[in-house]
């Protein structure tokens, strides 16, 4: 069913005011509210395994905080704030100014997406220009059929496309030079 009125937008407002669910995921894009469905268990295991290497690597070097879904990230200010609720964020000693109680107020440095079906056009397209136009530093898109990452930079145009990382290669991030991240260790099942 198409929306009888386009022009009517969903505001910030609308959207704090959505009941609290443990299990239905909201984000607010370009004042449309859309449900994000469960992660599968692939996905899930996949977000574990890079969350516990991030998490460790990140507290070890005292470099600032890891987040993972559903934590809502708020791009935009006013009329034009958009929520959204990435797999995975890093937040650099920098930037741990936008971390508020109930949420993050302003870019991530590094923020991972993992594709799903229901989400793999909207995580490169319109998620990716969103990250670029406020500032995100590095992108990871992470994709759990071809079992490879994708890492980005910002670059006048948006992103570009540094890597893709593959089974048996080991991801080498700009952001965070001393990590170094076995794509296998993502995909494993324990």
């Amino acid at each position: 069913m198409s929306a009888i009125n386009p022009h009517v937008r969903f505001t910030y407002e609308d959207y704090r005011s959505l009941p609290e669910s443990m299990d239905k995921r909201y984000e607010l894009l370009d004042g449309e509210l859309l449900m994000v469905p469960a992660p599968s268990v692939l996905h899930q295991r996949i977000s574990r395994n890079l969350e516990y290497r991030l998490v460790q690597f990140v507290r070890e070097g005292r470099l600032g905080q890891v987040f993972h879904a559903p934590i809502d990230v708020v791009l935009g200010a006013g009329e034009a704030r958009e929520v959204v609720q990435p797999d995975i964020v890093y937040l650099s000693r920098e930037r741990e100014h936008f971390i508020h109680d109930e949420e993050i107020r302003g870019a991530p440095d590094l923020v991972v997406e993992i594709l799903s079906p229901a989400t793999a056009e909207r995580d490169k397209g319109y998620k990716m220009r969103l990250y670029a136009r406020y500032g995100v530093r590095e992108y990871w898109i992470i994709d759990p059929k071809a079992r490879t990452v994708e890492v980005y930079m910002p670059d006048r145009e948006g992103f570009r496309l540094l890597q893709a990382y593959g089974p048996g290669a080991t991801i080498d991030s700009p952001l965070l030079p001393a990590l170094r991240l076995p794509v296998d260790e993502l995909f494993r099942k324990d």
